[in-house]
């Protein structure tokens, strides 16, 4: 650091970050980390979600870590929540279908239904 004003932009960035993690009026992304959920691939998953909302410039969506969502056999379980409560359940996720969650249902509103746990309980 070379000066109090570069430090107050880190300060900044830093502080907008975790904003977008516990705002409550944005679409929320949460991905279920409990031991189950890691040791089924929830990290990469999380990561996904990370790295294309970024790369897409999307900065309204928090993406937050829970712990067990209680479906277990299911995991990677991911919940994309909006402003309003309304709740939509991914099951069984992966990385390349967190990239498809952010295209289709985040940036289109087009939930993935098959992807769904109502597809995999039906």
């Amino acid at each position: 650091m070379k000066s109090i004003a570069e430090l107050e932009q880190i300060r900044k960035k830093t502080l907008d970050e975790i904003s977008l993690r516990t705002n409550k009026n944005v679409l929320r992304v949460v991905v279920g980390m409990a031991t189950c959920g890691i040791a089924a691939g929830a990290r990469p998953v999380m990561n996904a979600f990370l790295e294309e909302l970024k790369k897409r410039n999307i900065s309204d969506v928090s993406v937050t870590m829970t712990g067990c969502i209680g479906v277990c056999r299911l995991e990677p379980v991911v919940e994309v929540i909006n402003p309003d409560g309304e709740k939509v359940t991914y099951v069984k996720m992966t990385a390349e279908k967190a990239v498809r969650v952010v295209a289709e249902h985040i940036v289109n509103g087009r939930v993935c239904s098959d992807l769904t746990i109502g597809a995999e309980e039906g």
